[in-house]
């Protein structure tokens, strides 16, 4: 398993860097597949979604395959995640992403595809792998609301990879309500470990071994 969870995409060459060497090859030699899904579920413009797809088209792969998850016959959406060397998932409302892979039955097929790919989330893309992701980090982060637009009161991970949990934008002027006294005062009620990244930094897994790359600036509690 290759991963290069980042709070805003590939911001810096650290992070382009990082990437490169997952792939373990030119990026003119691979095919990416880019899945909008959690984006649909924000209103207001859309904008930031156009420039980070455009920044990632602009890095020169040699196919750019754009996948929404819903709607589409399963084995269609496998197929074409196994056709990709990266698949890159945008972000969006965390929330509705995990529930159209588990509503969709996908769960298992984007792991099978996980075996062989590099997997680059961005924001909502980058949360959904985490045991924690429920109602219950959702009170904790204090973002439920996002949750109950879509109609829902409970969540149920789609993967439980990993015991921590991330939470992006730190420091973005894009959430200037995200700063050290944000994650001060959710780190005093979490009862689960958190990285909070800012929009230069990225957690890499590599199998079972899990770094920061940065440019920038993260916290980690506990």
């Amino acid at each position: 398993m290759r991963m290069l969870l980042t709070s805003s995409g590939l911001t810096n060459d650290t992070l382009l860097d990082a990437l490169r060497g997952l792939l373990g090859k030119p990026f003119s030699e691979a095919d990416v597949v880019c899945v909008p899904t959690a984006s649909v579920a924000e209103s207001g413009d859309h904008g930031w979604l156009i420039q980070r797809l455009h920044r990632m088209y602009g890095l020169g792969w040699r196919t750019f395959n754009v996948l929404e998850l819903n709607g589409l016959p399963r084995q269609t959406v496998l197929d074409r995640l196994l056709r990709a060397d990266v698949i890159y998932v945008e972000g969006g409302n965390h929330y509705h992403l995990a529930r159209s892979i588990t509503g969709a039955g996908l769960t298992d097929d984007v792991l099978e595809a996980l075996r062989s790919r590099v997997y680059v989330g961005v924001s909502a893309g980058s949360m959904i792998f985490s045991r924690h992701l429920d109602e219950h980090s959702g009170e904790v982060i204090g973002d439920l609301a996002d949750l109950h637009a879509l109609g829902a009161t409970t969540l149920t991970p789609p993967f439980g990879l990993f015991d921590w949990y991330l939470k992006p934008h730190l420091d973005s002027p894009d959430f200037p309500e995200r700063d050290d006294a944000w994650a001060d005062r959710i780190a005093a009620r979490a009862d689960f470990p958190i990285y909070f990244i800012d929009d230069d930094t990225a957690i890499r897994v590599v199998d079972d071994t899990v770094d920061v790359v940065t440019e920038g600036r993260w916290r980690q509690h506990p």
